[in-house]
């Protein structure tokens, strides 16, 4: 599906410019194919092909994207690394993956001659790619997608429907990591709709806005983070922002706050947008006509295709309003995770539902209802964090006995990890400054904590396990 579409959007949309990197550099529609014929002949000359996987360590611009459309032509699985990941995660990756080449410069994507690169069969169980996420004890999970999941994913906005060369579609800007779900699954849809994609060499609000500002946007999309960051930019109000009709954040529930200042700031209509990587980045949604009550409180309503339902522990239906674990069911789901059936089977029932791990509510008009999540995982501007992973590498620092990490709100990121930490000597404390220096070499730097707690002893429950709601609770009331 994904080479079938890079394909045919060459041929609909030919000269007009699909991506423009961050040096301002444009790709067309009919570059990108020529291009990732090119590097997909390249790849079979290497010996890459049906079912292998390819990383890419690329960055996030152009010659990312000709790569994963070389790798589909072949029927390769591409597996994206972020680069923000240390690179003791980034192998750790690797080995899962199993790969048989990694790319990690752009200047050795191999070349051969387009002209022998064979079309494959239709083929919706072929795996296309796995985008990585994390278990909730910190181990990488690799979701897997196929041929199937992208052409729902892309049927989702766009139905059969494709953009015209006459009338191309919007000016867009890239706001996530190309490893990330939300390019890996949904590149179809965006070369459908011929559509311009700008890149940033790396997102920083001021750099953000004058993009969307100057190539005159209709859409604003991101996670609420990078929202709260636009909003605090002293370049907001520096320019005109009537092009701009719609705002759409996911990677999280976005505070009532944001949402109401994001309207009145942009006077754009603004979707809250709630998923994850197992669900292909496709979930609930909150209407862009939404009355206050669904736009600031909720996460919207099932998209289309999209079933979602509220279990109790055991699995079944909660009663109207009670507080449940959320499961979706979609025909964009992932697979399975990569070579990990066990993790596969307590995610995905036998009657295709999703665990989503998210504690919910049904508010009376079918609206979802966030109210926590089942496990300690916080997120943390857009990107999930999960405890176990950076307390396992605080306490390998010598000044700390023991260590927790519990999440505090924040308006800008959302979350923020705080590590409550046991010295080992109380006279001489360990600074947050230097836990983070500790720490910068062995995890991404959206992992390390941003406050620190020192404490004598951390609280523990009558079963003489960690208490971290009570940990979890000082750090809320004190924000």
């Amino acid at each position: 599906m994904l080479a079938a579409t890079v394909r045919a959007a060459a041929q609909r949309f030919g000269d007009l410019v699909a991506f423009v990197d961050p040096d301002g550099q444009p790709l067309t529609y009919r570059d990108l194919d020529r291009r990732s014929d090119a590097v997909a002949a390249g790849l079979a000359a290497a010996g890459v092909g049906l079912g292998d996987r390819m990383v890419l360590r690329l960055p996030s611009d152009t010659s990312y994207v000709i790569a994963y459309a070389a790798a589909a032509k072949v029927g390769a699985i591409t597996a994206g690394i972020n680069p923000r990941l240390a690179p003791p995660e980034q192998g750790a990756l690797v080995a899962l993956a199993d790969p048989a080449l990694v790319l990690d410069d752009p200047a050795s994507l191999p070349v051969g001659d387009e002209a022998a690169v064979p079309v494959l069969p239709d083929d919706p169980q072929r795996a296309v790619t796995i985008v990585f996420t994390s278990g909730t004890t910190g181990q990488p999970k690799g979701a897997v997608f196929g041929e199937a999941q992208l052409a729902a994913i892309a049927e989702i906005d766009t139905g059969s429907a494709w953009g015209s060369a006459a009338a191309p579609g919007p000016a867009m800007l890239a706001s996530t990591q190309f490893a990330h779900i939300g390019f890996m699954t949904k590149l179809p849809w965006y070369l459908r709709l011929a559509t311009r994609t700008h890149i940033l060499g790396r997102w920083r609000a001021d750099d953000a806005l004058r993009t969307i500002a100057t190539q005159r946007m209709p859409s604003i999309g991101g996670v609420a983070a990078q929202m709260a960051l636009m909003l605090r930019s002293p370049s907001l109000d520096r320019y005109d922002w009537s092009a701009v009709k719609t705002i759409v954040m996911g990677g999280a529930a976005s505070p009532p706050a944001l949402v109401a200042e994001a309207r009145a700031r942009f006077g754009a209509a603004y979707s809250i947008r709630y998923s994850s990587t197992e669900s292909g980045g496709c979930g609930t949604g909150t209407a862009f006509d939404a009355d206050d009550d669904e736009a600031l409180h909720t996460v919207g309503r099932p998209r289309p295709g999209i079933e979602a339902t509220v279990r109790s522990e055991s699995g079944s239906p909660v009663a109207d309003g009670d507080i449940g674990e959320l499961w979706l069911r979609s025909p964009t789901q992932m697979v399975g995770y990569w070579r990990d059936p066990a993790a596969t089977a307590a995610a995905l029932t036998a009657d295709g539902w999703l665990r989503t791990g998210d504690l919910a509510r049904l508010d009376p008009r079918g609206n979802v209802v966030l109210v926590g999540r089942r496990k300690e995982m916080f997120i943390r501007g857009g990107y999930n964090v999960y405890p176990a992973e950076v307390e396992a590498q605080l306490v390998a620092h010598p000044a700390v006995a023991d260590a927790v990490v519990v999440p505090r709100p924040d308006d800008v990121m959302g979350e923020i990890g705080v590590a409550v930490v046991v010295p080992r000597d109380p006279a001489a404390p360990p600074a947050l400054a230097a836990l983070r220096e500790f720490l910068a070499d062995r995890l991404a730097a959206y992992k390390l904590p941003e406050a620190l707690r020192l404490v004598d002893a951390l609280p523990l429950t009558p079963m003489q396990k960690i208490d971290r709601r009570a940990l979890t609770a000082h750090e809320t009331d004190s924000a």
